[in-house]
């Protein structure tokens, strides 16, 4: 029994020896891994990215849950964002050292310009074998982010730490990736307004306040729907039920063009003081509601219709106001046609 629990002694004791020597022996051959290895092959392990560019600038992007990742601690991030940015980091390949010559500049630039990179990933302090305890938050990767190379077609970038920067490609794209590493946060937005699923509706609210009589309530009681006069409250006994229910389920993915935040203040304040053209609000099953204020857009193209007469608004596009007020946003007709219909849309036409 003592000589049995001598080799399994021994046995630990060379693949102890055999992962040290794997671990302090990666990356060889004339730079050390640490120094070019950008890449980060297992992405669903990040749980944080963190941005930040030489004015001061920064992005974080934390992860909730699968497909769910939280912008500066305030926002829902745009999940296409986070993807690319995520394929990004899988398929960056090292080409070469930046050369003697052009090194002085290139680190310059590098101090001035670039963006700064921190990788956060879920690790355990024991991983051998198959066999991962004890996990836990740690910085994996920390790295630059300069300008394109003169043909366009590399990135400028040095690991932290390290003394030499190195042009890295997209394995498979043509072109340079800085700019997937934005450090706007209105670049990370998700442009979401309205997610809602026909089961999670309680009550939608349509006030159009140059047009009172066109405005209305539905309102959902268990698998009843009814539909409200807004200004009279006159519940009406008859309505297009295909068309309420069509209503209903546009409102499961309705999202903005366009974050205006940073128009010009007098420009918005002149917008928002007008009379809405409409306000739309949804009430969900748990008592959460969502209000968009739209409002009609200049024709700063200066289209003329058949007549040769020019139109007072953007045939194509609203401004409108969401999250509370906060946001000033650009809107598609063609997007949100559908979710703002007025009374006469729904009801049955006399013979």
């Amino acid at each position: 029994m003592k000589r049995k629990h001598l080799i399994i002694l021994f046995l630990i004791i060379i693949l102890v020896i055999v992962a040290l020597f794997l671990v302090f022996n990666r990356g060889t051959g004339t730079f050390k891994s640490h120094t070019n290895d950008f890449a980060v092959k297992d992405t669903a392990t990040i749980t944080k990215v963190f941005l930040a560019d030489k004015k001061n600038q920064t992005v974080l992007l934390e992860r909730l849950g699968v497909g769910d990742w939280l912008l500066n601690g305030n926002y829902k991030a745009r999940n296409s964002g986070v993807k690319l940015l995520f394929e990004t980091f899988m398929h960056l390949v090292p080409k070469f050292p930046v050369p003697k010559s052009g090194h002085d500049v290139i680190v310059a630039q590098l101090a001035t310009t670039s963006i700064k990179v921190e990788i956060y990933q879920q690790v355990y302090r024991v991983d051998l074998f198959d066999i991962k305890l004890f996990p836990h938050e740690k910085l994996t990767k920390t790295y630059f982010v300069g300008g394109a190379t003169q043909d366009n077609m590399g990135t400028f970038m040095l690991m932290d730490g390290a003394d030499v920067p190195f042009v890295v490609q997209l394995l498979g794209f043509r072109g340079y990736v800085a700019p997937r590493y934005s450090t706007l946060e209105k670049d990370w937005r998700d442009h979401t307004v309205f997610r809602n699923n026909l089961a999670d509706i309680k009550q939608v609210i349509m006030e159009i306040p140059a047009e009172p009589e066109n405005s209305y309530k539905i309102l959902k009681e268990n698998r009843n729907l009814h539909l409200v006069n807004f200004e009279t409250n006159e519940v009406l006994p008859e309505y297009d039920t295909l068309r309420l229910l069509n209503f209903l389920t546009a409102f499961a993915d309705i999202r903005y063009e366009a974050l205006l935040n940073d128009m010009d203040s007098h420009r918005k304040d002149s917008i928002i003081n007008l009379t809405p053209k409409n306000i739309l609000t949804v009430i969900d099953s748990k008592g959460d509601s969502t209000t968009i204020i739209t409002f009609f857009k200049p024709n700063d193209s200066k289209a003329f219709d058949m007549k040769g007469k020019l139109y007072v608004h953007d045939l194509d596009r609203l401004y409108a106001l969401i999250n509370n007020k906060r946001d000033f946003v650009l809107i598609q007709y063609y997007v949100f046609d559908k979710v703002l219909r007025p009374l006469p849309y729904f009801i049955i036409p006399e013979d």
